[in-house]
């Protein structure tokens, strides 16, 4: 373990790392360590047990409460998009179903296009970001982007697919997204520190994202004010470990869900992972994956559910998290 401390210590500071890295074997946690400052402006350091957001890493939380709904049969995969939508958002065809969305395979038109290019800290949000706090206020945001595909014809990850798993949850079940996520996926995991948190009112213990390794500017006008679907919720790296094994320990959907999940489905266009129903799995092994990447927030947690090793990097500016991720990957993602 002292070997591994060192050389994590060594790339937090080769690589002005802010954050938290955290790695579980079995109920031992073999590293637990914070670094940099959660608030620059008043110098507040970050903790074990500070609340970062994790971007994209929602998606999997996004997912679980989605396939709980299918699970108890308020939803089911085959339910297309256009029975719960209606009128809204003509441009997604209407075969589009659930389970499209889930697995990136629907092939609509995306708000926040990955693939379209553009710095990580550019600010991309087409409204106000203060507009976008609930799930139904982003059709002013979805509407208008031409397919790439027909459905079930490709793989491309899509942001608004998510947002738009959020809105079909939200009408199917009677219940707001957050509060479905909350229940159903935080509830059972005992995931106690985990919120969905407004960036302009952010409580204490829990870190600011920072745009660059160093400076002032925040991320609070890059990003929805609230995360829906596809981003943006806030957690610790202990509730990230308690994910997992609340996933893997079949508490939030049933064992055979879990293998549902993390099927195969589509490779990365680089070859480099694969994907399932909302989590990334490793390119040859059984070992899943969280990811998350924006202006102020990179986020990457691996489990290994053989070998029970969850290997978590979380960072408060754009780019931090990727060198210890990568030592990470290397060290414990290909067992």
């Amino acid at each position: 373990m002292t070997g591994l401390l060192q050389e994590i210590d060594a790339l937090a500071a080769e690589g002005s790392f802010a954050g938290v890295v955290r790695v579980d074997r079995g109920n031992e946690v073999v590293v637990e360590r914070a670094y940099g400052l959660a608030d620059r402006r008043w110098e507040i350091s970050n903790q074990p047990d500070t609340r970062f957001a994790i971007a994209s890493g929602l998606k999997g939380m996004t997912a679980l409460a989605v396939v709980s709904l299918v699970e108890d049969g308020t939803l089911e995969l085959a339910t297309t998009v256009r029975s719960l939508l209606g009128d809204d958002l003509p441009l997604i065809a209407d075969d589009v179903t659930v389970e499209h969305l889930l697995a990136h395979r629907s092939g609509i038109g995306d708000y926040l296009d990955e693939d379209a290019g553009g710095a990580i800290t550019d600010y991309v949000m087409p409204v106000p970001v203060h507009q976008l706090g609930i799930a139904e206020e982003y059709a002013a945001i979805l509407d208008g982007y031409p397919a790439k595909f027909a459905p079930g014809g490709g793989f491309a990850y899509c942001n608004g697919g998510y947002v738009i798993l959020a809105v079909l949850a939200e009408r199917a079940s009677g219940v707001s997204y957050h509060e479905l996520v909350t229940e159903r996926v935080c509830g059972p995991a005992g995931m106690r520190d985990t919120a969905f948190l407004r960036s302009d009112e952010l409580p204490a213990n829990t870190a600011v994202g920072f745009l660059a390794a160093d400076g002032l500017r925040t991320n609070v006008l890059h990003l929805p004010v609230r995360g829906v679907g596809d981003g943006g919720i806030y957690t610790t790296g202990a509730d990230v470990r308690a994910l997992w094994k609340a996933f893997f320990g079949g508490r939030i959907v049933s064992p055979d869900w879990v293998r549902e999940m993390t099927r195969p489905r589509s490779d990365s266009a680089d070859g480099t992972q694969r994907y399932g129903l909302g989590f990334w799995l490793h390119e040859s092994t059984d070992t899943v994956i969280l990811e998350g990447y924006d202006a102020g927030v990179s986020f990457r947690s691996l489990h290994d559910p053989h070998a029970e090793v969850t290997a978590t990097v979380i960072s408060n500016w754009s780019d931090g998290a990727w060198p210890i991720a990568r030592f990470l990957d290397e060290r414990f993602g290909a067992t």
